[in-house]
């Protein structure tokens, strides 16, 4: 549980005013002094993330954010990555204080109601001011959830708790108490999936990527099996084996071989267009990969990754991508890249955005991405899609989701 990706744990974003008692309260839920307090306004200076877990609820990391009011020198910068949570949070702790409540929450309650986030409303530091009724009510009128507390009260944190875990638990996303299947439900019960890794110089030393971990413990929590090989035992292993496999998955990288080794009759695709369903709107994404048919000289492509890492010669995102993009369109299409969670304010100057898998996003990151490309008219789609659109093997990595192929197909047309 403690080595559980943050972006498999349920994001709770904790906002307020400066002084609030946000840190201080991180700490009472944790239990241990995950963030620095202080009576200083502005202590906080950038988002705290604390990892724990919060049984019955599960795997979450913590987001402490730095006050709403921040007016500091360093305040806007602040206050831009608090912002940047709205987007990551699942659910959303408003810190207040008794009789305390004006512009500054209701901005927090516009930005949740914005991208439809449950709120929880907890007044802090009753061992100061006891909230009256009449407060208590004029905050459940906007807010139906809520609990009072003193982060100083270490007496009583076993009941602050179990109030908050109650709530979480009513607003808890489905897809985080019941999440979607990854590869799983591709195949029959008791069936065989051939997962195809290449062992090259972008393969962490001694483990396999998120993503194919991820791909692996689905298929077992969906009673089937997996066959793990290389791309080069691939075809091999395919003729020890009595019966087809029910599903091949490869890196997007080596989908070129494996489509070619792959009999017509055996579904298959990729381990990126798996994460296309799983972390966002894989039709959406599909038919957005269409949009690299009818790329021209000058047009503008932003490509996305989600995490920061130090690229490889010959890196899959800044390498590869753009040199097949050009080789494809024999245009000169310009090319920026964006990493991290830093995502570009300026998404109406591209012609489409190609993104990573996600991994390291959250389901509600991902889609609040495309959310805001679709407001700036802008299509998203994926590697593992771009790829094998450049590879000409979109439509047979396509085939195991009738519904995505359609979605390509259609936009494909209208080209």
């Amino acid at each position: 549980m403690k080595n559980t990706p943050k972006s498999l744990r349920l994001q709770i974003g904790i906002f307020g005013r400066t002084n609030v008692g946000k840190s201080s309260f991180l700490n009472l839920v944790s239990g241990q002094d995950a963030a620095i307090t202080s009576p200083v306004p502005g202590t906080t200076t950038d988002v705290v993330e604390k990892p724990m877990e919060l049984l019955p609820v599960g795997p979450v990391v913590f987001l402490d954010t730095a006050g709403l009011d921040d007016n500091s020198l360093l305040g806007e910068a602040r206050l831009k990555k608090t912002s940047g949570i709205f987007d990551r949070s699942d659910i959303v702790l408003l810190l207040t204080e008794a009789e305390s409540w004006g512009e500054y929450e209701e901005r927090v309650l516009g930005e949740t109601e914005k991208r439809r986030t449950p709120v929880i409303v907890v007044i802090n530091k009753t061992d100061l001011v006891i909230p009256s009724a009449e407060y208590i009510e004029r905050i459940k009128s906007k807010v139906p959830r809520l609990i009072t507390c003193s982060s100083l009260d270490a007496a009583n944190r076993d009941i602050y708790l179990q109030d908050l875990k109650r709530h979480i638990l009513e607003v808890c996303p489905d897809d985080f108490l019941n999440p979607p299947a990854l590869a799983g439900d591709l195949l029959p019960p008791g069936g065989l999936a051939v997962f195809v890794v290449p062992i090259d110089l972008q393969a962490p030393k001694g483990r396999l990527i998120l993503p194919q971990v991820q791909a692996i413990r689905d298929v077992l929590d969906n009673d089937s099996s997996v066959l793990v090989v290389k791309e080069r035992e691939y075809a091999a292993a395919l003729r020890r084996l009595k019966d087809p496999p029910d599903l091949v998955v490869c890196d997007s990288q080596v989908v070129l071989k494996m489509t070619a080794d792959t009999p017509e009759s055996v579904k298959c695709t990729t381990f990126s267009i798996l994460f296309a369903r799983y972390k966002g709107d894989l039709s959406a994404a599909a038919g957005a990969a269409a949009v690299i048919r009818k790329l021209g000289p000058k047009d503008k492509i932003l490509i996305s990754e989600a995490c920061s890492h130090h690229a490889v010669e010959d890196d899959i995102g800044r390498v590869k991508i753009p040199r097949w993009l050009k080789q494809y369109t024999g245009a000169d299409i310009r090319i920026d890249v964006s990493s991290g969670r830093d995502y570009p304010k300026n998404l109406k100057e591209y012609k489409l955005i190609i993104h990573c898998g996600g991994c390291m996003l959250t389901r509600r990151e991902m889609l609040s991405r495309m959310e805001k490309a679709g407001e700036a008219g802008v299509p998203v789609t994926n590697y593992g899609l771009a790829i094998s659109v450049l590879q000409g093997v979109i439509e047979r990595v396509l085939s195991p989701f009738p519904a995505a192929l359609e979605a390509y197909l259609n936009e494909a047309k209208s080209i």
